[in-house]
């Protein structure tokens, strides 16, 4: 699991990215993805914030699920999708739903993002494309009123940032849900 920061040091380490150009007036995410990187396990983590202020955070997965990881041939050939971390993707989703069925953030501007395809249970990064391939951020459930916290990703990321506590999740989306766009960061454990 990725370890605690203080605001200051995430608000620092997003502002010093390339691609950095402001911190969003309302609320945005940032993903963090753990150093650890355990196989088909949510370990990494999800914060939001409104501007500079600090909101909520939850667990989740940034990184696709063992049915992406070796299975991935019905979805793309390729690989599985893996977002390019240390980056800022601004205006990259708005609300809708995942698969017609779940309350989500859906992509609508391009990802940076490579294919694994060595089915070795590690993600790797490497020459990044700019694609909309249906990134999405959405809950690793869709009954919104379960309580479980699962630690298995399973079929649940091909490629899409996952929560997997659903109380967080759903507090996320009342508070997303009135903003037209949301902007996203994702950055690796530092």
């Amino acid at each position: 699991m990725v370890r605690n920061y203080t605001d200051n040091q995430l608000l620092a380490k997003v502002k010093s990215l390339s691609s950095f150009k402001s911190i969003p007036q309302g609320y945005w995410i940032l993903g963090v993805q753990s150093q650890e990187d355990v196989f088909n396990t949510f370990d990494d983590k999800f914060y939001l914030f409104k501007g500079e202020e600090f909101v909520l955070v939850t667990s989740g997965t940034t990184n696709a699920g063992k049915n992406g990881m070796i299975s991935y041939e019905s979805q793309n050939k390729q690989g599985v999708a893996v977002l390019k971390t240390n980056e800022w993707y601004y205006d990259v989703w708005k609300y809708g739903l995942h698969k017609g069925k779940m309350r989500a953030l859906k992509q609508v501007r391009p990802f940076l993002i490579s294919r694994d395809g060595d089915k070795d249970e590690k993600i790797e990064e490497n020459n990044s494309l700019q694609v909309i391939c249906g990134i999405n951020f959405h809950a690793n459930t869709y009954d919104l009123d379960n309580k479980v916290i699962r630690e298995i990703i399973g079929a649940w990321s091909l490629g899409c940032q996952v929560v997997n506590d659903t109380p967080k999740y759903v507090k996320f989306m009342d508070l997303l849900q009135p903003q037209k766009i949301v902007t996203y960061c994702l950055i690796k454990e530092f």
